[in-house]
């Protein structure tokens, strides 16, 4: 064992893919259907290390390798949660401001308690980190004191039951969803006799329901042919339209217009097809959906945009992003044309986007250096809240003039993968070396009973304020739950028990990015 230690001594790069490998493989263990994740990295390098120390051994992990995975990482989250999450400010502002406000309860807490049990303000920020499962808090926290060793011990021991903890709290919550009031319906496509008389656009009718519905397909009289339905298009009576839109409100376009038909336009594709194609262009990523202006060059629309595992309503604001998969209806002669304009290429799925990778980077970086001014002092951003800030920014805009800030969704979750596992073998490494005086010395315990209070305020209030105060339902207080918590586990864990019940991720994408950043500056303040 010590050969192999100094060994890993001597070579850094080994022990980083060693530590990639071994806690990949431990988080995938499961017990009574939990799996730690991602997050056993971290105890697979403070334990490896702690040995190495017990046997004057020092093993290291580069500090620009953990840097730059943590901007990886909070770069490619901002990206990926920056439509979701100014999209949340306007509509869904009041549950998101409830749950800044446990958090920064949570932080109280975690300072009076932490102070009457004496213990020194690193490791009460690295607590509260670990205790609300929260990596680039944990980044921020050690950045703000200086890279000791402190933030990462308080974090790896109140690391598990902070998973523990929320993982109760959605099981508990979960148990009453079958009263839930607030379930959306399921994206559905129907034809529709029109009966009016009044010959509405089709523009008008899909803007009598805002952007939850949209026209794909028309036919005029029995013997017309399937055409891609046009704004400017009217509906007469005796025409059958077809309507995409959430179950509930295709139902009440039915009754407006008319009645459901026994016909389905979509079947017929003698002269009108549809397929989904991947959006690999680059030139075309970054723009709104009505900027490609597909009937006007090919006679074509899209009806639905599938990013990552979601389907959402076409909408001419929509901003598209690389990778995101459109369900074209287009005259079945001219699919192809269609196809080839669009890109269709696996590479809009993995492309990395380097040009605007490096600029988000760098903003992001540059941005963390700048200090903000608080009495008694004032702390540096950081380059975790930083890049965070900036990801939100360019995963919202998508396009800057030529540059595209956008990353596809698949290559997105890869480099944050890749970034998570870096930052969290690094500041295992770091961290092994003080955790057996931690623990023997008695401040163990103390830490452990902090990151218990720190959590179970979150796990008890979050949920009780947002079914009391909002009137939410208990399957999309538990993506909340996910989201405050910033917890894969939990989402995971609350997905598999709703059966991917869409309002579960609607929940966590509504919170997710508020509560990252809020857990940035907190773990930062706490230190300070």
């Amino acid at each position: 064992m010590t050969t192999a230690l100094t060994f890993l001594a001597e070579e850094p790069l080994l022990l980083l893919f060693l530590l990639f490998g071994l806690g990949t493989a431990l988080g995938a263990v499961r017990v009574a259907g939990i799996q730690v994740g991602p997050a056993a990295v971290l105890f697979c390098a403070i334990g490896l290390t702690a040995l190495a120390t017990v046997k004057d051994i020092t093993l290291t992990v580069p500090a620009e390798v953990g840097t730059l995975g943590l901007v990886l990482f909070t770069y490619t989250v901002g990206v990926l949660s920056g439509p979701s999450f100014f999209a949340a400010l306007r509509s869904g502002v009041r549950p998101v401001l409830t749950v800044i406000g446990v958090l920064a309860a949570a932080a109280v807490a975690a300072t009076g308690v932490g102070r009457l049990l004496g213990l020194p303000s690193p490791e009460i920020a690295g607590t509260f980190a670990g205790a609300l499962t929260n990596t680039p808090a944990l980044a921020a926290a050690s950045e703000r004191a200086g890279g000791a060793a402190g933030p990462t011990v308080g974090y790896s021991i109140a690391y598990l039951f902070g998973v523990v903890g929320l993982l109760v709290s959605a099981a508990v919550t979960l148990r009453r969803r079958d009263t839930d009031g607030d379930g959306p319906s399921p994206v559905v496509n129907l034809t529709v006799r029109v009966e009016r008389t009044d010959r509405p656009r089709i523009g008008d009718v899909e803007g009598w329901y805002g952007t939850k519905v949209a026209c794909s397909r028309v036919r005029h009289g029995e013997a017309g042919r399937v055409l891609v339905a046009d704004d400017d298009d009217s509906l007469h009576e005796g025409d059958l339209v077809t309507v995409v839109g959430p179950r509930d409100v295709v139902d009440r376009v039915a009754k407006d217009l008319g009645h459901r038909s026994s016909h389905t336009l979509v079947a017929d594709r003698r002269h009108l097809d549809y397929r989904r194609i991947t959006l690999s262009r680059s030139a075309l990523a970054g723009r709104t959906l009505g900027e490609l202006d597909l009937f006007e060059q090919f006679g074509a629309m899209v009806s639905r945009v599938r990013r990552g595992d979601v389907d959402m309503i076409a909408d001419d604001d929509l901003v598209l992003q690389p990778g995101d998969r459109l369900r074209v209806i287009a005259p079945t002669a001219r699919m192809k044309e269609v196809s080839t304009h669009l890109g269709d290429s696996v590479r809009g799925l993995s492309d990395i986007n380097p040009l605007g990778l490096a600029v988000g980077l760098c903003l992001g970086v540059l941005l963390g250096l700048v200090t903000v001014p608080l009495p008694g002092g004032g702390f540096e951003i950081g380059a975790a809240a930083g890049t965070l800030l900036v990801g939100l920014v360019f995963g919202r805009l998508g396009r800057i003039g030529p540059v595209m800030t956008g990353v596809p969704v698949g290559a997105a979750a890869a480099l944050s993968q890749f970034g998570m596992l870096a930052f969290l073998a690094y500041a295992g490494v770091k961290a092994g070396g003080s955790f057996v005086p931690a623990i023997s010395s008695g401040l163990g315990w103390r830490i452990a009973v902090l990151g218990v209070v720190v959590t179970g305020v979150v796990a008890v209030v979050l949920p009780a304020a947002l079914h009391r105060l909002h009137g939410l339902g208990a399957t999309r207080v538990s993506g909340m739950l996910a989201g405050a918590q910033t917890q894969p586990a939990v989402l995971a864990f609350a997905n598999e028990r709703t059966s991917f019940d869409t309002r579960v991720a609607l929940g966590y994408a509504l919170v997710y990015p508020a509560a990252m950043i809020v857990k940035i500056v907190l773990a930062q303040l706490l230190v300070g």
